[in-house]
């Protein structure tokens, strides 16, 4: 059996929201922070992602030398979604279904669909954590130190630019 009710919110992430409750914690691992190093099994695209998100979640001061692994995972299934994305852009979410003479009897889901949105939903919990959600980034405290290189729009120019075509 599981363990019970949501995982607890890491000291971090408290920290950063200014929460009393990073100040009761103990005990607790204290991973190194900083950038961990690119996994060297991340295709190309997902290598784009991965030096914009570790800019990004860097100047939020949320980032361990731990978190390589997760973040990793993080960038192969977006580039693994972003090629479904496309897929279903060109060829739209189903097919139709002929019969013996060739005559359409009624339309199907690429399978395409249902591998995007699954990974739509991996995406979604796994942004949360890294706190790359808007409700997610309402919970954290970020100071000035944030410049220009680590805001939101900096994030969402490279973003754009960077999805492949």
């Amino acid at each position: 059996m599981g363990r019970r009710g949501p995982a607890p919110t890491p000291t971090n992430i408290l920290r950063a929201r200014d929460s009393w409750l990073a100040k009761t914690r103990d005990g607790e691992p204290h991973p190194p922070p900083g950038r961990p190093p690119c996994p060297a099994w991340l295709n190309e695209d997902a290598k784009k992602m991965w030096r914009v998100l570790v800019r990004q979640l860097d100047s939020m001061n949320v980032l361990t030398r731990f978190d390589g692994n997760s973040l990793g995972r993080y960038c192969a299934l977006w580039a693994r979604w972003v090629k479904m994305q496309q897929f279903l852009d060109q060829n739209g979410s189903v097919y139709p279904t002929k019969n013996d003479r060739g005559v359409v009897t009624g339309f199907r889901r690429f399978p395409q669909t249902i591998v995007e949105a699954r990974l739509a939903d991996q995406l979604l919990r796994m942004e949360q954590e890294f706190g790359l959600t808007p409700s997610a980034r309402t919970r954290i405290r970020v100071g000035d130190a944030m410049n220009d290189e680590g805001s939101l729009e900096a994030f969402n120019r490279q973003y754009v630019r960077m999805a492949p075509a």
